[in-house]
């Protein structure tokens, strides 16, 4: 599709057009359960006049000018062509006896999703997915609208405090961490990502045609009190190393498991931690991130970078710990 003659729209950032190419294609998946059984009614109202749809990334179509380059054109939003209605209490693959099936059946479905069903471009480029049975809503999101700290920030402005129907949630504000001895300040919990050892073939290795393969996605919980009671036992340890000393002992104990002589013990595997490169590492206020200033650190948008990150594998009969201390050798 093409805009008008001398009309081409806003174009495309540089970050939105790497999310944009057919080899990377990156979709937000965002699921959030309710307490409530969700009213489909009440709840295209609220999407209705929200600010998600004044938002000018959430009503532009994606459009190429006659050089084919990537713009954001303005279009008038039809609600109901971006709800998908799933309603899965007849299909006994999908009944739910509990919290763990609960889990399992939105993590299959968003599994399924993420290598069967790109998003539509004749219409703009998010969707949401209810799964009515499980009382649950999945946001579908292109990267290419923002980023992680973008997106919560105008989902947080969407959100009202359960006592004040009309009060938006306060934004919770704290020190920013310190990490590097340059005082490199970035918050490293935002996401992570494995590759294997350069020259080696693991079970985590990819064959080719490795993005169409079937995937699981698979989700764990930890409690805040238990990651201080570790951080507490190993000396000036912080969230964060709690955190990659956990990935690092799953993905020890699972190459452990299906591959135990292809790594050696401490070998280094290679990591990439996601890090906001905003001055303020917080959410946001929406309205400030809007403000049409391009010098502004805080602007929408995608403003991220990688760093990398060692960790180490270790046989399932190392002290659990010694993933933590690692981690914190190498801040």
């Amino acid at each position: 599709m093409a805009p008008p003659e001398g009309d081409s729209g806003e174009p495309v950032t540089p970050a939105g057009r790497l999310f944009l190419l057919p080899e990377m294609n990156n979709i937000i998946h965002c699921a959030i359960g309710l307490k409530n059984k969700i009213d489909m009614d009440s709840t295209r109202s609220a999407i209705k006049s929200s600010l998600m749809l004044k938002h000018p990334r959430f009503c532009s179509l994606l459009v190429h000018d006659k050089n084919g380059r990537e713009h954001w054109k303005k279009t008038d939003i039809d609600i109901d062509q971006h709800f998908i209605i799933v309603n899965k209490k007849n299909d006994s693959r999908c009944s739910c006896t509990d919290a763990d099936d609960l889990d399992r059946v939105v993590n299959e479905y968003i599994a399924d999703l993420s290598v069967s069903t790109p998003l539509d471009i004749s219409k703009p480029l998010w969707e949401v997915h209810v799964l009515l049975e499980q009382n649950c809503a999945i946001l579908r999101i292109h990267h290419a609208l923002g980023d992680g700290i973008s997106l919560m920030s105008l989902f947080l402005a969407i959100c009202r405090t359960a006592g004040d129907p009309e009060k938006i949630p306060t934004l919770v504000t704290g020190r920013r961490p310190d990490y590097g001895k340059e005082g490199k300040q970035q918050d490293l919990g935002r996401g992570y990502f494995e590759s294997s050892a350069d020259g080696l073939k693991t079970v985590i290795s990819g064959g080719d045609g490795v993005e169409l393969w079937p995937r699981k996605l698979a989700t764990a919980k930890f409690l805040i009190e238990d990651m201080k009671t570790v951080k507490r036992a190993v000396a000036n340890a912080t969230i964060n190393d709690v955190l990659f000393g956990v990935i690092s002992s799953g993905l020890s104990r699972y190459l452990d498991h299906r591959s135990p002589k292809a790594l050696q013990e401490g070998q280094q595997i290679t990591g990439m931690a996601m890090v906001n490169l905003r001055e303020k590492q917080t959410l946001q206020d929406l309205s400030e991130m809007l403000k049409n200033n391009s010098g502004s650190q805080s602007r929408w948008g995608n403003r991220f970078g990688f760093i990398l990150l060692p960790t180490f594998y270790h046989k399932h009969n190392v002290d659990p710990l010694e993933h933590v201390r690692r981690a914190k050798e190498d801040d």
